[in-house]
């Protein structure tokens, strides 16, 4: 029986091999992907990834940080360099345009900080940023030009007779015109707006005529924003310059000028003055563009 067995199952055993053989040719055709495969035959070949790949990949990160930014693209041969992914907008803004502030100048010289152009989406400010914005502008060396040349316009027409002359009385007014833009500024566009959860910055209009953005503008003295977007009556403004002419009226001025008809004068004056600095500021951007247009043309 043994004999008889033998050649049954060597037979069998050749006949297993060579459907093996015969098979290998077809299993690697549908394993190695052909150049005009359709794209999902890669789905049919599963590969279990080694355990060492996370420790290798976290040793090329810790090596190259800045190759971890470098992806390869969909559809890019391996053999080219990868590019860059872009970045998200957002992060591709400028500061300014994040935090609702604004880097430009009047006249690229005077500062403008506190003006928005763009008005959507803009994030409130919060009282430590009203008070940096704030300062940013009072300490700028072109603010401290445009004191002395105030102060130098009230040393030409005597304005403060008390002050006198030469070097001594341009100093004194030169200190009192700073005192005053200071004092004001910081009492209208960081005290009162932190405390009454009001918007300091100017929000330009920068549509329709010249009588409608004017009365924009001219308007804003009375007319603000509260840190929630909504229109409200500006406190801050009537208020902090009120408080301002009353600080330095009775602090530093003379003693024949510390009654409340000086008061009254440096307040209207100050929010004359915040007037037109709006019509400045809104009509502002339009001059800024002109001279490119002529460039370009």
């Amino acid at each position: 029986m043994l004999s008889r067995r033998l050649p049954i199952g060597a037979f069998a055993c050749w006949m297993l091999l060579i459907g093996l053989l015969w098979s290998m040719p077809s299993a690697a055709q549908e394993i190695t992907p052909a150049a005009s495969t359709s794209p999902d035959i890669t789905s049919k070949v599963m590969l279990t990834p080694s355990p060492f790949a996370s420790l290798l990949k976290d040793a090329r990160e810790k090596a190259n940080p800045q190759q971890t930014t470098l992806q390869q693209q969909p559809g890019q041969p391996p053999g080219q360099q990868p590019t860059a992914t872009p970045q998200p907008a957002q992060q591709q803004q400028a500061p300014g345009q994040q935090n609702g502030t604004s880097h430009d100048r009047l006249f690229w010289a005077l500062p403008n900080f506190l003006t928005v152009e763009n008005a959507e989406n803009v994030p409130p400010l919060t009282a430590g940023q009203k008070f940096k914005l704030v300062a940013r502008g009072i300490y700028d060396p072109m603010e401290f030009v445009l004191v002395g040349f105030v102060a130098a316009l009230g040393q030409a027409s005597d304005s403060d007779s008390s002050y006198g002359q030469g070097a001594h009385g341009y100093a004194k007014r030169y200190g009192t015109v700073y005192g005053d833009t200071a004092i004001e500024n910081f009492m209208a566009s960081a005290v009162l707006p932190s405390i009454l959860h009001q918007d300091p910055r100017y929000y330009q209009l920068g549509h329709g005529g010249f009588k409608k953005r004017a009365g924009h503008a001219l308007s804003r003295v009375i007319i603000t924003r509260s840190d929630s977007g909504q229109k409200q009556f500006n406190y801050s403004e009537i208020f902090g310059a009120g408080s301002a002419a009353a600080i330095s009226t009775y602090t530093y001025h003379p003693q024949n000028e510390r009654d409340f008809g000086n008061v009254a004068t440096t307040w209207v004056s100050q929010m004359g003055w915040d007037a037109a600095t709006y019509m400045v500021k809104e009509f502002w951007p339009d001059l800024r563009k002109k001279p490119h247009k002529d460039k370009q043309q």
